[in-house]
């Protein structure tokens, strides 16, 4: 049993799942969501700061997912006696942000926690300090929505990957590691470890498991993936370094929660949102600053667009979709 005080109660499976995988080097947790995942990673971190196995952590997550981390999950689970800083990374070059950046590179007594959009991976200035920031640390590497690193030829896949072995620890978080196929798993655990899965190379991964035949298009020859095989085997293989959860084998996790929030809209979404609603009509300008024109003919397409213009976006007569500045 572990010596640790939580801030927040774990549920059973928490505490079993934690138990059992603090002191491994690399680990998945493929918990549907509402199990909890974020909570077993910061209990995790935080075990590993008091023991002096790590200074630091590097959680990476999609942008509309990232600032939760900041403001939601470590305020809420991470032990008040844990002396600490959180530094949220923007590549926008103000002084606040290089202070930011400078302050995570310092040595310091604080567990000290970068958060990065995955996005920022697809470029050279977000992995150049993610470098920085791993090389000089002794760093937990975690990240949340491993779908996202999904594809083998990204670019932020590729950055990902390769600068995971600068970790002294690394975690992925998600509820469904298989999202369009069984070849979704190959990046996602070589993350956590190239060997774990035994196999050196993407196309040998996929030669063992799929079910593939030749194809010829436009005069260009390739293989089609038609069907998957040798699935026991794979999952056999995931066992050994994952934790899978589903809601339904919880027994103790509580009713579900509803919560209304109001939201003001910003002044664009206003002003759109007021002349669809009374002239059918409105005008609004692109990224290249082309003027567009949104129009309603239906009272079914004006309530569509209504409700776009409410989530921050809107479909022009063009087809194209325009963002509107939101405060969701």
């Amino acid at each position: 049993m572990l010596n640790f005080v939580y801030k927040t109660k774990p549920y059973k499976h928490q505490k079993t799942i934690l138990e059992d995988t603090w002191s491994l080097k690399e680990h998945a947790l493929f918990l549907e969501m509402g199990c909890g995942k974020s909570k077993i990673l910061l209990d995790n971190i935080a075990i590993l700061y008091g023991l002096g196995k790590i200074d630091s952590a590097l959680i990476v997550a999609p942008k509309g997912v990232y600032d939760n981390w900041v403001i939601g999950e470590i305020p809420l689970h991470l032990p008040d006696y844990i002396s600490h800083q959180t530094i949220k990374w923007s590549p926008l070059e103000t002084k606040k942000n290089q202070k930011y950046r400078e302050q995570a590179l310092k040595q310091t007594f604080d567990l000290t926690f970068l958060i990065m959009n995955v996005e920022a991976f697809s470029t050279r200035k977000g992995t150049k300090f993610a470098f920085d920031f791993l090389f000089h640390k002794k760093a937990m590497f975690a990240v949340d929505e491993s779908t996202t690193i999904k594809s083998p030829k990204a670019n932020r896949t590729k950055n990902i990957v390769r600068l995971s072995k600068y970790a002294e620890y690394r975690r992925i978080l998600t509820g469904a590691p298989v999202t369009r196929s069984p070849l979704d798993l190959y990046t996602q655990c070589e993350f956590l470890d190239p060997e774990l899965l035994g196999y050196s190379s993407y196309y040998s991964f996929r030669t063992r498991y799929a079910e593939m035949v030749n194809r010829t298009s436009g005069g260009r020859s390739f293989k089609q993936v038609i069907g998957y095989k040798r699935l026991d085997e794979l999952n056999e293989l995931l066992k050994s370094f994952s934790s899978r959860v589903l809601k339904k084998d919880c027994l103790d996790l509580p009713d579900k929660v509803y919560i209304t929030r109001k939201i003001e809209m910003t002044p664009e979404q206003k002003k759109t949102y007021n002349e669809i609603k009374k002239y059918a009509l409105s005008d609004l300008y692109n990224e290249q600053k082309e003027r567009q024109q949104v129009s309603v003919t239906s009272v079914l397409t004006k309530l569509l667009r209504l409700h776009q213009i409410s989530c921050g976006f809107t479909t022009v007569d063009s087809k194209e979709n325009i963002a509107l500045k939101s405060n969701a």
